[in-house]
């Protein structure tokens, strides 16, 4: 029995005279009134099954939108960084041909869908990403890899390398005039047009 009960009672050893405190709990009360409730208020008392799978539901459909075009937001961030990573290559490769005085080559293999850096590295793309260059005829060795050579002047022979996801398409641009590179995305120069 807890304290509260055996003082409300008057047991508790410590307060003789259980009477008097009994007396006090009784002024101390309040008096509660009931009032009976109409048939529209007993029926809003609460929420019913349906109403709550309801809301259930909903919650799960704009959860399940939302987790849909965060993927495709981090699905499309992690082709665009690997475009510019290409493109970074590709300024590289260009810088050095100017540095060395020397031509340097950018070699790709549409096959592994990897390419060479300045280092001579492979680099491969992430995976759903496929690669393929357009490029001179004199620059493809086989039929899975290409080449774009940078002159010292800064010239190149000039090519695109598209990157591939699903429907999307990525094109990395290099004049052969100038060794000048551009990224496009074609949903984006689509949509602008």
């Amino acid at each position: 029995m807890s304290i509260f009960r055996e003082w409300e009672m008057g047991n508790h050893p410590r307060w003789p005279g259980g009477e008097q405190v009994r007396a006090c709990f009784a002024a101390l009360s309040f008096p509660v009134f009931h009032f009976p409730l109409s048939a529209r208020a007993k029926r809003m008392q609460g929420f019913t099954l349906l109403e709550m799978l309801a809301v259930i539901l909903l919650i799960g459909i704009a959860a399940a939108a939302v987790s849909f075009s965060v993927a495709q937001g981090l699905a499309s961030a992690r082709i665009n960084a690997a475009s510019s990573e290409l493109a970074g290559a590709l300024r590289a490769t260009r810088a050095q041909a100017i540095v060395k005085g020397a031509q340097q080559n950018f070699d790709v293999d549409t096959h592994s869908n990897t390419y060479r850096n300045v280092k001579q590295q492979e680099v491969a793309l992430p995976k759903g990403l496929r690669l393929s260059i357009t490029s001179a005829k004199d620059d493809q060795p086989n039929d899975h890899t290409g080449r774009i050579r940078f002159f010292p002047d800064g010239s190149s022979t000039g090519g695109r390398i598209t990157l591939t996801s699903g429907k999307r398409e990525w094109h990395v641009n290099v004049s052969w005039l100038t060794g000048e590179v551009r990224v496009f995305d074609t949903a984006t120069t689509v949509a602008m047009q």
